[in-house]
């Protein structure tokens, strides 16, 4: 029987990590399920109550780490180096997921997929929806054909917490989040390329939790310009993977695009005065022989971006 790890990093997680754990715990099935969690850095008293709940809770599977704060993705990885499970499920400590998440899940790791999604429903404090968040849905693929599917329609294509992944994945070819801004976006695109089998499921599992304080807000313009920066950083890194795989010219094509039209956007979160810069980063890469012309909305997208990438923005 296959074992599932829960990778859960705490950060100042004081007021949300019990229900985080109870929905582990509560699980329908989770006689194969392993709970890690790690502390990073956390100023609050997530620290005391994390070892009162584990002390509460003598016969469940929970293991508990604590390092100094390095940030949600050397703190997955540290997870990742620590979790005995064929699968990685990726849990964020102010969330939880449904009662029958593993039970739902269980007969496609019997099926030995590579990747299972599900689905995402935005919910409030006392755990009432506010949106679900629709997708693609299809039984098994390969990763390949999996990505050409969900790359243009799927907004949460990139976030590992809707993905229950084998842990071998991680392994092959040494992918880790890389200690970076958008590591998400950096990875996630990469793992399900590598994958052998993919599925995308109906069910809405994980509840992302909007509670009042949680809404961003990035006054640190100066983080705005290191995202940037990550993003160009995770598509060199994407080009030069993405070479020594094993990709149909389209699936390559695709690839390029989502990775192109996710930088492209995030140029709007830049100043009038910084946009340039960027732009010239974007064209030295030549990000606009990556909007291919298959149709007559982008045929006018590519002539616009060749123009100028500002008025391609407006277009969006």
């Amino acid at each position: 029987m296959a074992k599932i790890s829960i990778i859960v990093p705490v950060y100042q997680a004081e007021k949300q990590i019990e229900r985080c754990l109870d929905s582990f715990i509560k699980q329908t099935k989770k006689e194969q399920v392993e709970i890690i969690l790690i502390n990073d850095g956390s100023k609050d008293h997530s620290d005391e109550i994390i070892k009162k709940y584990i002390k509460n809770h003598p016969k469940e599977k929970i293991k508990y780490y604590s390092k100094e704060n390095e940030g949600i993705a050397k703190t997955r990885n540290y997870g990742l180096e620590k979790a005995n499970g064929d699968y990685i499920l990726f849990v964020d400590s102010d969330d939880y997921i449904k009662e029958q998440t593993i039970e739902i899940l269980q007969p496609y790791l019997e099926q030995n997929i590579d990747m299972i999604k599900f689905k995402l429903q935005r919910v409030n404090e006392k755990g009432e929806i506010l949106e679900k968040v629709e997708g693609p849905i299809f039984e098994k693929k390969p990763g390949k054909e999996a990505f050409n599917k969900l790359y243009s329609t799927d907004i949460l294509l990139d976030s590992p917490c809707v993905y229950l992944i084998k842990k071998e994945l991680f392994t092959k070819n040494n992918f880790r989040f890389r200690g970076t801004y958008h590591e998400d976006f950096g990875l996630i695109p990469l793992l399900i390329l590598e994958a052998n089998t993919v599925v995308s499921l109906s069910n809405y599992l994980y509840q992302y939790v909007q509670a009042p304080n949680s809404i961003t807000r990035n006054e640190d313009y100066q983080k705005t310009l290191e995202k940037m920066n990550d993003v160009l950083n995770h598509y060199d890194h994407m080009i030069e993977t993405i070479k020594i795989m094993d990709l149909e010219k389209k699936t390559k094509e695709n690839v390029k695009i989502y990775y192109t039209n996710a930088i492209i956007l995030k140029l709007k979160e830049l100043k009038e005065e910084d946009k340039e810069k960027y732009i010239q980063e974007i064209k030295k890469r030549k990000m606009d022989d990556n909007i291919k012309v298959r149709n007559l909305k982008q045929l006018i997208k590519k002539i616009i971006l060749k123009i100028n990438i500002k008025f391609y923005l407006k277009m969006r």
